[in-house]
């Protein structure tokens, strides 16, 4: 992860503030590097900076998130899901248009419309 990156996360409350070497360089424990590997793969798996914060608050309270997790991911499928049936429908309809101006003579154009294909 970038400089920024880390900068950003300590701002936002998702790492703690890193401890200072002698040199005046982050030093970063075994604990915030794990931390850091769960908030990558929370983004590859679509959570928000937001979602992972709560997730974090509640380990950092003692809890056990796991549930937490769990709802989360449930709620990312279910709008991945939706995402991709309306893309699916999207696609449809474009294929639709693509086919009918496939077919069209571009001569045969409405001069009353912007386009006759749309």
């Amino acid at each position: 992860m970038t400089t920024k990156t880390l900068r950003f996360y300590e701002h936002r409350g998702l790492l703690p503030t890193a401890h200072r070497a002698s040199n005046g360089y982050r030093d970063y424990g075994g604990e915030t590097v794990a931390r850091l590997d769960f908030i990558r793969r929370s983004r590859v798996a679509g959570l928000t900076l937001a979602q992972i914060g709560d997730i974090l608050q509640v380990r950092d309270a003692g809890g056990t998130p796991c549930a937490h997790v769990r709802d989360a991911l449930a709620r990312q499928l279910t709008g991945l899901d939706r995402q991709i049936t309306e893309l699916v429908a999207l696609r449809a309809t474009v294929a639709e248009y693509y086919d009918a101006a496939a077919a069209a003579d571009s001569v045969s154009c409405d001069s009353e419309r912007i386009c006759s294909l749309l």
